[in-house]
């Protein structure tokens, strides 16, 4: 691949882009790739320390994340940005900032999938109401409308995921 690109991941909390990010970042380390995560919980820790979870500051910090990862994927760093970036109109502006390098990677899993696969208590706590502006519940998710690719998290591995990241990838990289 040696090109930089950005691999964004989104989808609802606990559909597994962290899970799928982590081992797409260590089979392309494997390849010899250089490759920085940029994971939704780190980069709200850091980065985007002081944002909440309004439209208005989610799209902030999608917006960051995505000003970040176009200044390594065009230095030929290979991005995983894994973050829920639940607006489509946001995720459009990533894309209109990397048009080539940018990958559109759907995470996908049903709400109760991810309920399940809750160990944090995220969407009991937006069930009971005692979390408000929480994704899937009381706040929208635009599906995207023409990603790049679609993982099905609840018919596949991590690792499946994963490698059909890879093949798309593989497709995409233009023979030297």
């Amino acid at each position: 691949m040696s090109d930089g690109a950005t691999i964004w991941l989104t989808g609802l909390s606990g559909a597994g882009k962290s899970t799928v990010a982590g081992i797409l970042e260590g089979a392309l380390r494997e390849r010899g790739e250089r490759v920085e995560v940029l994971d939704g919980d780190v980069i709200r820790t850091n980065l985007s320390k002081g944002l909440g979870f309004s439209k208005e500051d989610r799209d902030v910090n999608v917006r960051r994340v995505a000003f970040v990862a176009d200044l390594l994927s065009r230095n030929g760093v290979v991005v995983i940005a894994a973050l829920i970036s639940p607006y489509a109109e946001a995720r459009d502006e990533a894309r209109s900032l990397m048009g080539e390098r940018f990958v559109e990677v759907h995470v996908k899993a049903s709400l109760e999938a991810c309920a399940e696969r809750d160990v944090k208590g995220h969407y009991a706590r937006a069930r009971s109401g005692e979390t408000t502006a929480f994704t899937g519940v009381s706040d929208p998710y635009e599906e995207p409308e023409a990603p790049e690719l679609v993982l099905e998290t609840t018919s596949e591995s991590p690792e499946e995921s994963a490698a059909r990241v890879l093949d798309l990838l593989d497709a995409r990289a233009v023979p030297a």
